[in-house]
């Protein structure tokens, strides 16, 4: 295959993946070996160089958290995108500065603030210029918005990566960020879509409740879940809806939380947090029943922030009739950049990152937009 960029072929890329989750903690920064001529086998991955994790301080992810909310004004939304823009790029440099490392490729997933497939938009804030001039190499990123011009939902886009590094199946593989996903490979068939809310109305109760931004281990929910109030939240519209389907903050957020306080405040605090990693945990049971009977042999895997609270795993572990090992192949954090990587390097070399069976986009597509030094 013929690059699409000036990038050597007489070895391995070396390509970064930069990954901010609907978690909205930080920023995940990867670099990877890739081999272009891989592709083709849906092997091209060959090894993690290095990650780096940069959180978010307190000020920024507040102001990211608004904009999810609808409250951040335009000014200080075109500023957002600079300041995200900058912490992006000094992720990146700390990372290349460590191995020490020239990128080939970078490819930039910025930080979701909105997102509505019903209208065809989402948007993705993190300057990709301050990164090109921060790297010095070719830097891609807005990949959503091609599959939502297509009719997708520009969600979930990691499946095809995941084959790339699971290889074959049966397999599903959940991913616990701030909204839950999961990915089914059969070795056939490719099924994938959000399941709702992951970590995202969690995070935002320890915020409230507990003054933190996240609930270390899951420790405060170790109350009585209450059913009549779960019960209520998985009648939500979106558990209804067929596939290919995609969400976010705007309907599993810091909105749906208010909505919710006055009943959840009634409840001792150990049983609000309870209940609410039965909701993440009921709502991927009822998601994933979706594709039973399991097919025979199916792996179950599971990665992402959510793997480290105690009452959620627990919770999945007696709703999800699928045994889940948690899936240790890359540090913490470090899986959906990978992805995002090996997006950025098959956009390179001018090969589709979506799915349309996945997204529900009209077809196949090369995706992202390339900005130079």
């Amino acid at each position: 295959m013929q690059p699409r960029i000036p990038i050597p072929d007489d070895r391995p890329w070396r390509v970064l993946g930069l990954m901010s989750g609907t978690s909205a903690d930080g920023v995940d920064v990867v670099a990877i070996e890739v081999d272009p001529g891989a592709f083709q086998d849906g092997k091209p991955f060959r090894s993690l160089l290095g990650h780096h994790s940069a959180r978010y301080p307190a000020q920024l992810r507040d102001q990211v958290l608004a904009a999810a909310s609808n409250r951040l004004p335009p000014e200080e939304l075109c500023i957002l995108q600079r300041g995200l823009g900058d912490h992006h790029a000094l992720a990146a440099k700390t990372l290349c500065a460590a191995l020490p490392l020239r990128p080939d490729l970078a490819a930039l997933h910025g930080q979701t603030v909105q997102h509505h497939p019903s209208k065809g938009a989402s948007l993705q804030l993190a300057d990709p210029y301050v990164l090109v001039e921060a790297l010095g190499c070719p830097v891609v990123w807005d990949l959503r918005r091609r599959d939502l011009a297509l009719g997708g939902q520009g969600a979930p886009l990691v499946p095809l990566p995941e084959r790339w590094l699971h290889g074959a199946g049966p397999w599903m593989a959940l991913n616990l960020g701030g909204i839950a996903n999961l990915a089914v490979w059969d070795g056939e068939t490719t099924r994938a879509w959000d399941t709702g809310p992951g970590m995202s109305l969690l995070d935002l109760a320890a915020k409230q409740w507990l003054g933190l931004p996240f609930d270390p281990e899951g420790g405060s929910a170790s109350g009585t879940v209450a059913d009549t109030i779960l019960d209520r939240w998985l009648h939500h519209p979106y558990f209804k809806t067929a596939p290919p389907k995609s969400t976010g903050r705007e309907v599993f957020g810091e909105a749906w939380l208010t909505g919710e306080t006055a009943l959840l405040e009634s409840l001792p605090l150990a049983d609000r947090m309870a209940t609410l990693a039965a909701f993440t945990a009921a709502s991927v049971a009822i998601e994933a029943a979706r594709i039973a009977p399991w097919p025979a042999a199916m792996r179950g895997l599971v990665s992402g922030g959510g793997t480290r609270h105690r009452r959620l795993q627990a919770e999945l572990t007696a709703r999800l009739s699928l045994p889940l090992e948690e899936d240790t192949a890359f540090p913490s954090g470090a899986r959906e950049a990978v992805s995002w990587a090996l997006l950025g390097a098959a956009s390179a070399l001018g090969i589709p990152g979506n799915l349309p069976e996945v997204t529900g986009a009209s077809r196949a597509a090369v995706l992202g937009s390339w900005v130079w030094p």
